[in-house]
């Protein structure tokens, strides 16, 4: 009997899979993936940076965040977050976590010039940017004239599973994210897997981590708690928009306005709108 494939995008699991200095390789191999390095620019080396234990109380915190950071040879700083739920905050949330990283960057009173550049990259498993692409990539550019960036210290990318699991048309065999995304997929099937380990030894190489990580009881035992952590923690979030959602409908049933209406105002259901005026 076949074992379950566990979830890559499991933050636990990512981790294990990205974060250790055993695997580092595959950590490197997605970040060429999703910074689109050409030969002469590809990261050869990265520092693992703040690899601490993932102990059974981090994995239980519903607010924990279990990111992935390291640093490259010239000091970039590199941040990666999966998001599985929308919080509808991700643009403000980035933002905050990279100015923290860039904070980090230089000492009190030390010289600005010192400072070094910090990329943050969002993999999200939900439409987040209102644009038609998966992958987006944001700088600091001058409002009228685009072609002028003010600095390139900051770089934040966001890649958007949900978007590239919809594109009809795929190109596995030359766009290394998008095997790298496909590979990501909980409900991939085993043709398709063998198709990619096939076409990249990279991806060759983590399924087979993923494979051992399968075949071990602590690991699995700390994957189910974090699933199960991550379950209660989006029905939390859901329960908390939808009590949100039924304030607004009532509100504006009071004033007279439709059902049709309310319905596309709030995302609640016709019959769940006729249920409340009752």
């Amino acid at each position: 009997m076949l074992r379950e494939r566990l979830k890559p995008l499991n933050d636990y699991i990512f981790k294990k899979l990205f974060w250790e200095n055993e695997v580092k390789d595959n950590l490197i191999a997605f970040l060429n993936a999703v910074l689109d390095k050409k030969d002469r620019e590809r990261l050869v080396t990265l520092e693992i940076i703040d690899n601490r234990e993932l102990t059974r109380e981090l994995i239980n915190d519903k607010t924990a965040i279990l990111d992935v950071r390291a640093k490259t040879e010239d000091g970039t700083q590199i941040d990666i977050e999966v998001q599985l739920t929308n919080q509808h905050n991700m643009d403000k949330r980035t933002l905050f976590y990279w100015g923290k990283l860039f904070n980090e960057n230089i000492s009190k009173g030390e010289d600005y010039r010192n400072l070094k550049k910090v990329i943050t990259i969002n993999t999200l498993d939900f439409d987040y940017i209102n644009l038609d692409k998966f992958h987006t990539k944001f700088h600091l550019w001058e409002d009228e004239s685009k072609d002028y960036m003010l600095t390139d210290l900051v770089e934040i990318h966001f890649v958007e599973l949900s978007k590239f699991n919809k594109l009809e048309e795929k190109n596995l065999k030359e766009d290394r994210l998008q095997r790298w995304l496909t590979f990501f997929n909980k409900d991939i099937s085993e043709e398709k897997l063998k198709e990619l380990m096939e076409l990249d030894k990279d991806i060759k190489r983590a399924e087979e981590r993923l494979e051992y990580l399968s075949s071990d009881k602590k690991t699995i035992e700390i994957y189910k708690a974090r699933e199960k952590s991550l379950h209660e923690r989006a029905n939390m979030i859901s329960s908390a928009k939808d009590e949100k959602a039924i304030e607004i409908a009532k509100k504006l049933s009071a004033m007279g306005m439709d059902v049709e209406s309310i319905s596309k105002a709030t995302g609640l259901s016709i019959e769940k709108i006729k249920t409340l005026k009752h």
